[in-house]
């Protein structure tokens, strides 16, 4: 399917809540990603994200716009059809697929709701990079918990999994409210103090990345919640998020940092850490 998004032929498939063909779509679907690969991507992104999948070398605005193509031309596909299809573009592990699967999810998002959460959580954790990771947390999952104020506990219990990919979700979720000047600081600052000392780097740098993002319309919150606790936090975690705070209040949270018994560390060459 090069160039345009065709039509599935519709089927019955007993037992399954499905009206059309999702994974003659899936290959469809596959078949317009191989046709903007490029080999040589494929090879960099791959070292790049330390990936273990295959990837194919098609770049992120490449599959959004293919994204976009397909939800324009489907856009009635109900809930079922829009799950079945991310998990038949996700079940073969090369990465623009799941990417895909991904961005289908995030513009169909509105289809979804907390029972779809395992679903969302077995992606996170078969994702194995910030990647994935970075865009499910805030842009699928986020909004399901805006919308659905009892999937805090299931945040909650993120924060505390053993998997740092899942703890980085369960900060990422609550990114986006935070960054408009809304959002739920009290739950986030909760597990970010609980987090401050994680040993995982892409926890520490979640931490800071949120907190960047919340000061950018509260810069006194920020800078209220951090102060007290510079000394226990990370260089990446301060770093990130004293950038939009204001000169008195980045030079007190920098000095806080630098007493004695603060942390240090030695940071990772050559790994991406999201945004």
């Amino acid at each position: 399917m090069t160039g345009a998004v065709r039509a599935a032929r519709p089927r019955s498939a007993p037992g399954r809540a499905r009206t059309v063909d999702v994974d003659a779509w899936a290959e469809e679907l596959d078949e317009d990603l191989r046709a903007r690969a490029t080999p040589e991507r494929a090879v960099q992104e791959r070292a790049y994200l330390k990936s273990t999948i295959e990837h194919y070398g098609v770049s992120v605005p490449d599959g959004r716009s293919l994204a976009k193509a397909f939800v324009k031309e489907h856009h009635e596909l109900g809930h079922d059809d829009v799950c079945a299809l991310a998990v038949a573009l996700w079940d073969v592990p090369v990465h623009e697929r799941r990417r895909l699967a991904v961005e289908l999810l995030e513009r169909w998002v509105d289809r979804l709701g907390p029972s779809d959460v395992p679903l969302l959580e077995r992606f996170l954790r078969e994702s194995g990079t910030w990647a994935l990771v970075d865009e499910i947390a805030p842009s699928v999952v986020g909004p399901l918990v805006t919308r659905y104020p009892e999937l805090g506990t299931t945040i909650d219990r993120w924060a505390r999994d053993p998997d740092f990919w899942i703890r980085r979700a369960a900060l990422l979720a609550l990114l986006l409210p935070l960054r408009s000047g809304g959002g739920d600081f009290p739950r986030f600052a909760r597990h970010a103090d609980d987090l401050l000392e994680d040993p995982e780097f892409f926890i520490r740098k979640a931490i800071g990345w949120v907190l960047r993002d919340t000061a950018k319309r509260r810069p006194d919150l920020v800078f209220d919640w951090l102060l007290p606790r510079a000394h226990r936090a990370s260089g990446v975690t301060v770093r990130e998020a004293v950038k939009p705070l204001r000169a008195p209040q980045r030079d007190a949270i920098l000095e806080a940092h630098r007493s004695p018994g603060a942390p240090r560390e030695p940071g990772r060459k050559g790994e991406a850490h999201g945004s």
